[in-house]
């Protein structure tokens, strides 16, 4: 017999989940709220709070607004670069930040990092580890006026070196986006170890005295424990439903993740896209999703594959 089981560790992380009810609670009070940027990558969800009158918009679109005094601009959990907030203001917006904690941090310590570089004259060089374009990315080198290098993996970075963005000579100080997956991050990195120490003509042992390379730990704890809880989750099923928008970069990782994990994983954004060829009346299902799938999507996708075997 067809069972279902939903992974007890999906759905919403503590910054979507902080950035939402923010969201509601303005809301509440009547009238627009902007977000600049989608809130969440999630079309059902996006829909939910669309329906309660929050307004998506981006930043031709922000660029175009000429009076917005007395209007609320809610900054979405990803974060943005300084400029955006000045502009914001500007305008005339009141603005409702909802950056999630770990990215301020994250910020914080790369402007930090970018101002002890140049007060010491400006020989090291700033790596981000994350999707080109991202929104979190964006806001991260936005911090020190995109005076870093993003590299997404060993493949982009070997480019940034043979080009000579990245020169493996000079003290690197390298950032991870928050929600990369921690096993890519920690093999790009011993990758860059090793290529610093053969261009410095070191051994292992005297380049980390050298402390060249200095790596930061600043992917999300949640996000890097969901990883190992992901894989034994999908590992233990023999058919995976991994529910998340198309969009959400998070859910691309993740769920190529659960599918090295179990070939049999499937990809949708909502109901409307499962398919009843896809399982066996004896299939042991697993309904899991990103750190932007809401739990209520979670149980309406495993509600209507349970359904097919009724």
């Amino acid at each position: 017999m067809l069972k279902v089981d939903i992974d007890p560790n999906s759905g919403f992380c503590a910054g979507v989940i902080r950035a939402i009810t923010k969201a509601e609670e303005n809301l509440s009070e009547g009238g627009r709220l902007y977000s600049l940027g989608a809130i969440v990558h999630n079309d059902a969800e996006l829909g939910r709070l669309s329906g309660k009158g929050l307004v998506t918009i981006d930043k031709e679109d922000l660029g175009d607004i000429v009076d917005a005094s007395g209007e609320r601009l809610l900054i979405r959990a990803h974060g943005e670069p300084p400029q955006t907030y000045e502009i914001a203001k500007e305008k005339g917006f009141r603005i409702i930040d909802c950056t999630c904690p770990v990215v301020l941090k994250l910020q914080k310590s790369i402007r930090e990092t970018w101002q002890r570089i140049h007060y010491m004259g400006g020989d090291g060089q700033i790596v981000i580890f994350g999707r080109v374009g991202h929104a979190e990315v964006l806001g991260l080198a936005g911090q020190i006026g995109g005076d870093a290098i993003v590299v997404e993996d060993i493949k982009t970075l070997t480019e940034a070196i043979r080009e000579g963005r990245v020169d493996p000579h000079k003290p690197v100080e390298i950032f991870s986006q928050t929600t990369k997956n921690p096993t890519e991050y920690r093999e790009l990195c011993n990758w860059l170890r090793n290529v610093m120490a053969k261009a410095c003509q070191m051994d292992a042992e005297s380049f980390e005295k050298q402390h060249l390379l200095n790596v930061h730990n600043t992917i999300c704890s949640q996000v890097a424990s969901r990883h190992s809880k992901l894989s034994k989750f999908a590992a233990s099923h023999s058919i995976i439903v991994f529910v998340s928008g198309k969009a959400s970069s998070n859910g691309k990782v993740l769920c190529e993740l659960c599918r090295a994990n179990n070939i049999r994983t499937y990809h949708i954004d909502s109901v409307a896209e499962l398919r009843e060829a896809w399982f066996r009346p004896d299939d042991n299902v697993g309904v899991c999703g990103a750190t932007s799938t809401p739990k209520w999507l979670l149980e309406d996708v495993a509600a209507h594959i349970e359904n097919f075997c009724s």
